[in-house]
């Protein structure tokens, strides 16, 4: 079964909606199918963010979400590398690099800067998965927040 990783449509949108539910429901235990099919829809829409998606010739099993930011030291473009998810069975079948690697392509293609990513402390074996696809950690920044809402 061959699989292919591409730019999302809005074709994609209910298969994708589904697979990010899960996503969400992994990371927040909390499951909101209509919450995540109204975010895909709106992102799809919107043209906001770019979503790619790896599907074999049955289904999407796959996605990667890269959001738009800016350097302004660099007066480029940078991407955020927000959400990358892959479907539990498909998990040894290296789609999750493959996404990784087109998510490369693009921004490279665009001219952009750097791919920027944040690794939850829950899952510390992504430092290895982002250093082995070429990922370093950053040297001048460490990343506060400020919450507007608990």
């Amino acid at each position: 079964m061959t699989t292919r990783v591409r730019r999302a449509e809005k074709r994609d949108a209910v298969e994708l909606a589904a697979l990010f539910d899960e996503y969400r429901h992994f990371f927040t235990g909390m499951r909101d199918v209509e919450g995540s099919r109204d975010f895909i829809d709106d992102r799809l829409r919107l043209e906001d963010s770019v979503l790619l998606v790896a599907d074999n010739s049955e289904r999407t099993i796959g996605f990667l979400q890269l959001y738009p930011l800016f350097s302004s030291w660099y007066a480029t473009r940078i991407w955020f590398l927000s959400d990358l998810y892959v479907d539990e069975a498909y998990r040894k079948a290296k789609i999750g690099r493959a996404l990784v690697e087109q998510a490369k392509r693009f921004a490279r293609n665009g001219g952009s800067r750097n791919i920027m990513v944040e690794i939850p402390h829950s899952e510390p074996h992504l430092v290895t998965f982002y250093q082995n696809l070429g990922f370093t950690r950053d040297k001048t920044f460490d990343l506060y927040r400020y919450y507007l809402v608990d």
